[in-house]
């Protein structure tokens, strides 16, 4: 392997960069898709993903990084043999959970719907379902090539799934809209996500015949066992299960606020219609805008698992120590300016987005739901840095108690808030910011337990943060002072003042940063390091 590839900062910079194209995609194929299938659909289609990311969290998540973290500690022990093994196996397993699940959801899809109260989304759940088995499937892939530290396979096929989408789904979203209304509208749109998710699936196959051989420059070690199948399997599952369990409770949170929110705010007296189409503005272009930034934090939490576990491999404290501040030190760089800005821009980015999908009076409540929810945007960077640190070291209980806790408060405090009349959805994004504080603040106290690394507040927090206030007041006194409210704007002066705020906030964030040393050289991917030199 090369050194770029063995590079932390290298493989954030490839799957950061390809996971923010497919989000940024995701943004814009939203903006036609809510024109075709309107309001309504839209909050059909956004009801049918909660349930679905449950799932497919639960026969997905925690195997891939079980093999990745297995596969970089046996490639570091110089036993390929055993990687290879281990791939095979898990790609076994991951099909047979995959083709379960898939079963499960077509076979419950009309009463998971009539539970959410929303009987139109049965469609869309048998639409759905088969990607559970490709996405099972395609995990494996990705498991075994990040463990090898290939990265670049995982960023194309990101990118393989979002162009399918935007190429099938919305001509299936309009076909499906003409034939049968916003209920086939909607499940056409989630049948073009079941086909990209296929495309995806076939290319990491061939990206897997292709690199079969790139093992074989690792001599295996004399008098290395090899592990047997029931071996592997014991590890994989004892790996897996907690971090699946983890992973798990944040959309079980999401289905949970699928069931939850539209009911209490049915019970403050709200219409079910206004209920569903409030659901439906933050579920939607709210929560879509805020996963934008958190492909970066997805590639950060991606990356740390088999670098950590590799220093584990070779005992080397010093690196762990010196990987886990790097990756939460970028973790903070990422998340404060990403939190910051969103919020300070939240209105004109949503009536740039959706002005003509949601009336003005919509789109401004979901201005004021994304001013508070923009603020998550650190928090779950640093939850996901912190969670992959801890499975590297093979502490991967310890974020799923945490995530449990901070899940268990955000359910409280939605039952508290959104059934007062007034505050009803407002109180959801609150929630969230106290269900990430809760899980992050334990998850940084037993990475100082259990490795050298002491949390370095000037680099990790201080200094980003300042950076991104120096940021946040230029990027608002601009929109403050030349625009003004995004409601009374044309769409090519919002595309103005976004692209001059968004401009002249990168680059007084980047300065800002470096001149304050939260960021240095050798935080850059290794080509812009050889330009400096």
């Amino acid at each position: 392997m090369s050194q770029r590839q063995k590079s932390l900062i290298g493989g954030i910079s490839i799957l950061g960069l390809a996971g923010l194209i497919c989000k940024v995609v995701g943004v814009l194929y939203r903006i036609p898709l809510a024109h075709l299938i309107d309001p309504m659909g839209m909050a059909i289609y956004h009801k049918v993903f909660p349930a679905y990311n449950l799932l497919l969290t639960i026969s997905s998540a925690g195997i891939p990084v079980a093999i990745s973290r297995m596969v970089s500690h046996y490639i570091t022990k110089e036993e390929p043999d055993n990687a290879r093994r281990i791939f095979r196996v898990a790609l076994y397993l991951l099909c047979a959970l995959g083709l379960i699940t898939t079963v499960l959801l077509m076979a419950f899809s009309g009463s998971v719907a009539s539970w959410q109260g929303t009987e139109d989304a049965t469609a869309g759940y048998l639409c759905i379902a088969p990607s559970l088995f490709f996405v099972c499937a395609m995990s494996a892939y990705r498991g075994y090539m990040q463990g090898q530290r290939h990265m670049m396979p995982t960023a194309i096929s990101q990118l393989i799934e979002q162009v399918g989408k935007v190429a099938v789904a919305l001509p299936l979203a309009a076909l499906g809209m003409a034939k049968g209304g916003v209920a086939w509208g909607a499940a056409g749109a989630l049948l073009g996500s079941t086909l990209g998710e296929a495309a995806a699936l076939l290319y990491m196959m061939w990206q897997h015949r292709r690199k079969k051989g790139s093992l074989d420059a690792i001599t295996q070690r004399e008098n290395a066992e090899l592990l047997s199948g029931k071996s592997i399997s014991r590890q994989l599952v004892l790996v897996a299960i907690p971090i699946t369990l983890g992973a798990c409770i944040v959309p079980l949170a999401g289905f949970i606020d699928s069931v939850m929110l539209t009911q209490l705010m049915e019970g403050a007296g709200m219409a079910k219609d206004d209920a569903l189409i409030r659901y439906g503005a933050y579920a939607g272009p709210v929560l879509t805008l805020i996963n934008v930034p958190t492909a970066l934090a997805m590639a950060m939490s991606t990356n740390l698992v088999p670098s950590i576990a590799s220093g584990v491999a070779k005992e080397d404290r010093a690196y762990v120590a010196r990987e886990t501040g790097t990756g939460l030190r970028m973790a903070s760089v990422i998340g404060f300016p990403c939190s910051i800005g969103m919020s300070i821009l939240a209105q004109p980015i949503l009536f740039l987005c959706y002005r003509g999908s949601y009336t003005a009076a919509q789109l401004n409540v979901a201005a004021e739901l994304l001013q508070i929810s923009s603020l998550t945007i650190v928090l779950f960077t640093m939850v996901q840095a912190t969670s992959g640190v801890l499975q590297g070291l093979g502490k991967q209980k310890i974020p799923m108690y945490t995530l449990l806790l901070g899940v268990v408060l955000k359910i409280a405090l939605n039952y508290s808030l959104v059934r007062i009349p007034g505050v009803d959805i407002h109180g959801a994004p609150w929630a969230s910011l106290l269900c990430y504080t809760a899980s992050m603040i334990p998850n940084l106290y037993f990475i100082c337990r259990h490795t050298d690394y002491r949390f370095d507040w000037m680099g990790a927090a201080v200094k980003p943060l300042l950076a991104s206030l120096v940021m946040g007041g230029a990027v608002w006194a601009i929109w403050h002072f030349l625009f003004g409210d995004a409601e009374n704007l044309s769409r090519f002066v919002l595309i103005l003042g976004i692209v001059l705020c968004v401009g002249v906030g990168v680059v007084l964030y980047a300065l800002a940063a470096w001149k304050m040393g939260a960021v240095g050289k050798d935080d850059l991917p290794a080509r812009l390091r050889r330009k400096f030199k």
